[in-house]
């Protein structure tokens, strides 16, 4: 079947792009191919893809800025959803709300707001993301969560858009309802008046913080942090720092962090699994996984 004829004559508009790699289009440069991806430029067309798809019973997965995932060695012979043409950004100054499309990046979010005096959102700088994958994952610091400032999810299904409050998202630590594979169509943000130049300030301290976590091919962090406690210091505390599988390593700086030299997915995988088994055996604490995996 070749499905990017099939989504060319059902759906025109879709920007389309055959054999689709993962490895070009993910941080840690890990992964097969998928047989086309999909850029809907609204919400009503993302709703008329996903409609096709089911009808059709042909698999799909999304993937914004690639940055949190592992993708799958091998071929999928399925459909890549991105949402890069969807990067609408507006706002309500009095109320200090940004409202931005799936596919705005985070560097566009914040540079958006700045401009506009609308601050809260700098702990976000320099977190490689796009607005519904950071949605997606809760995706945040200890400086805050993106979870914090969500006002409203415009999410999209094959019937059309449906409408989630705050408590509707069921946001904790580095989870959200859409994580059931859900698809967010735009997001309102919760933000507050703030000078230009202090919010600039607040974001330069953030890239700084960041700017000592481990350089590399990674997806950044791989385990969510146990209440009270860290997953990279447990890791550590367990002697594994600079363990490796193949070309893939846990880092000797950071220890919730596995670098990747041409690593495979496998490989990964197998660093994963080894990381978890000796943090549990010794520690008796199991590490659930914040990386998720592709398709």
């Amino acid at each position: 079947m070749d499905l990017c004829a099939l989504l060319k004559n059902s759906l025109p508009a879709l920007s389309l792009q055959p054999d689709f790699s993962f490895a070009r289009h993910t941080t840690f440069g890990i992964g097969g191919t998928a047989a086309v991806a999909a850029s809907p430029g609204s919400e009503e067309e993302l709703a008329a893809l996903l409609h096709g798809l089911h009808l059709a019973e042909i698999p799909y997965c999304y993937l914004g800025a690639g940055a949190n995932v592992l993708a799958a060695d091998g071929r999928f012979e399925g459909v890549v959803i991105r949402f890069d043409r969807m990067r609408k950004l507006s706002c309500d100054l009095d109320r200090a709300i940004v409202t931005a499309g799936a596919g705005v990046t985070g560097g566009a979010l914040l540079r958006f707001a700045r401009e506009r005096g609308i601050g809260g959102l700098e702990f976000l700088a320099g977190i490689p993301m796009t607005v519904g994958g950071a949605v997606v994952m809760n995706a945040g610091t200890a400086e805050g969560y993106i979870g914090d400032c969500v006002r409203s999810v415009t999410a999209v299904t094959e019937r059309g858009e449906a409408e989630f409050s705050h408590a509707d998202c069921g946001f904790s630590q580095k989870y959200s309802v859409f994580q059931e594979k859900i698809a967010i169509g735009r997001v309102a943000l919760q933000g507050e008046r703030c000078a230009p130049e202090t919010i600039r300030a607040r974001e330069q301290g953030a890239l700084q913080r960041r700017s000592r976590l481990p350089r590399g091919r990674s997806a950044g962090c791989i385990f969510v942090n146990p209440a009270g406690n860290s997953a990279g210091r447990l890791i550590d505390g367990c002697g594994l720092k600079g363990l490796r599988v193949g070309g893939a390593f846990v880092s000797p700086e950071h220890a919730n962090f596995i670098l990747s030299e041409n690593a495979t997915e496998k490989e990964v995988d197998a660093l994963i699994r080894q990381v978890q088994r000796t943090v549990f055996e010794r520690t008796g604490i199991f590490l659930r996984e914040e990386v998720k995996r592709l398709p």
